[in-house]
C-alpha cells in the first residue's frame, strides 16, 4: 500500500516536468480521481480494520486508566482510614501510658506512705519497748536496793541491840516499814 502511494507521489512529481507545464498546483482529472480512489480505499481499509482496532485500544487504556485512577481513589480512602485508625490507637496508646504513670505516681505516694507510717510505728514500738525495759530496770534497782537497805537495816539493828533476832521476823518488820512510806520518796532516794 505505501509502495502505491510512493509511486502516486513520484508520479505526480515527474509528470508536470514531462508535460512540460503546469506544476503541482495544476489540476487534473486522472491524478484527482486516482487521488480520491485511493483515498477512499485507504480509508475504507483502515476504517474496516485498522480505526476498530485502535479505537478498541484507546477505549482499553481510557477503561485502565479510570480503574485505576477508581483503585487509586479506594486505596487513598484506605489509607486515610488505616492512618485514622493508627492516630487513633496512637492516641489511646499515649492516653493509657499517661493512665499508667498516675497509677504509678499514685501507687509511689502510697507505698512511701505506708513505709513511713510503719517506719513510724516501728519507731513507736521500739520507743514503748525502751521505755517499758527502762521501767523494769529502774523497778529491778529499786526492788535490789530495798533488799540492800533491809539487809542493812536488819545488819544495823543486830548491831544496835546486839543480839540476833529470828531473820524472818526482822524482814516482816522493815518491809512492812518501808512499805508504809510513799514510793515518791523511796524513788528519790
Amino acid at each position: 500500500m505505501t509502495t502505491f502511494i510512493f509511486a502516486l507521489l513520484q508520479h505526480a512529481t515527474v509528470a508536470p516536468e514531462e508535460s512540460g507545464g503546469g506544476g503541482l498546483l495544476t489540476l487534473k482529472g486522472g491524478l484527482m480521481f486516482w487521488t480520491l480512489v485511493t483515498f477512499l480505499l485507504l480509508f475504507f481499509i483502515l476504517g474496516r480494520f485498522v480505526f476498530p482496532k485502535i479505537t478498541a485500544a484507546v477505549e482499553a487504556r481510557e477503561k485502565a486508566l479510570e480503574e485505576a485512577i477508581e483503585g487509586a481513589k479506594r486505596d487513598r480512602e484506605e489509607a486515610a482510614r488505616v492512618l485514622a485508625e493508627q492516630q487513633r490507637q496512637i492516641e489511646a496508646a499515649r492516653v493509657e501510658a499517661q493512665k499508667i504513670i498516675v497509677e504509678g505516681r499514685q501507687v509511689g505516694e502510697k507505698l512511701r506512705a505506708q513505709m513511713v507510717e510503719e517506719t513510724h510505728q516501728q519507731q513507736q514500738q521500739m520507743l514503748e519497748r525502751a521505755r517499758r525495759e527502762i521501767e523494769q530496770e529502774k523497778e529491778r534497782a529499786i526492788a535490789e536496793m530495798r533488799r540492800e537497805a533491809i539487809e542493812l537495816a536488819i545488819a544495823g539493828a543486830s548491831k544496835v541491840i546486839e543480839k540476833n533476832l529470828d531473820d524472818q521476823a526482822n524482814r516482816k518488820i522493815v518491809e512492812s516499814f518501808l512499805a508504809s512510806i510513799p514510793a515518791r520518796e523511796v524513788k528519790r532516794g
